[in-house]
């Protein structure tokens, strides 16, 4: 057992419950280990804004991974601006693609905060994700489902680079830090920490790589895995 000086959780699915209210269980637990000096990162597929209200709401003060790790963000770095890691140009041309061949009929609907994302281009999940990387196959693109909604990525980023970077800036070491989330983009940012944690509603995949996969869903089960490993650890 690997020993735990930062917490990194994904939000919706891992932190909020199904109707992606955050979960009492994970709030008071998260403001545990942050009372007990242990920092908490938000690592995310939303955007900053959406990011640093949760970290605000919770009281976390390990940094932002967003974007799918194509954001990087801690306050008192980079003159308090957000750090761009994915190139969004290659979201932009898949997704005029598909303006072009669908025009005003196009079946995937932008969030309505897209215009505040940086680096991808993200649709509501109103159909699954393999016929729209059937359509965009022959494009520079990584298409994340997050359970909430499907993301036009930069393939240069993820989730972990993100969280590689992050802890890179802020002289964390990866190999100490408990990832814990629940869909298909927290595959790349479980591998890239040192003890991967999937709550018990996490998509197979996830369940597969993970180092302990939790009896309880969404908040409680992060709760769980604090209790268990954070201060239970021998």
């Amino acid at each position: 057992m690997v020993k735990i000086d930062a917490i990194a959780v994904d939000v919706d699915g891992t932190i909020t419950d199904g109707r992606r209210r955050v979960c009492h269980s994970a709030l008071d637990a998260l403001r545990k280990v942050e009372d007990a000096g242990i920092p908490v990162i938000i690592a995310t597929g939303n955007i900053s804004h959406f990011a640093y209200a949760v970290a605000t709401l919770v009281g976390t003060s390990g940094g932002l991974v967003c974007e799918n790790g194509g954001v990087i963000y801690q306050d008192g770095y980079n003159d308090n601006r957000v750090i761009v890691l994915g190139d969004i140009s290659k979201a932009q041309k898949a997704y005029d693609f598909l303006l072009e061949k669908f025009g005003k009929d196009i079946p995937f609907k932008i969030v309505e905060d897209s215009d505040a994302r940086v680096s991808e281009i993200c649709f509501y999940k109103n159909m699954d994700s393999e016929p729209l990387k059937d359509l965009l196959k022959d494009f520079d693109v990584e298409i994340y489902d997050s359970g909430f909604a499907l993301h036009l990525t930069d393939p240069a980023v993820d989730k972990g680079t993100g969280l590689a970077d992050l802890a890179k800036l802020l002289d964390y070491n990866i190999e100490n830090i408990m990832c814990v989330g629940d869909s298909e983009n927290d595959i790349d940012f479980l591998r890239a920490g040192g003890f991967k944690v999937a709550v018990a509603n996490a998509c197979d995949e996830l369940k597969e790589i993970a180092d302990y996969v939790c009896e309880n869903k969404y908040g409680d089960g992060v709760a769980e895995a604090i209790d268990k490993f954070v201060f239970n650890q021998e």
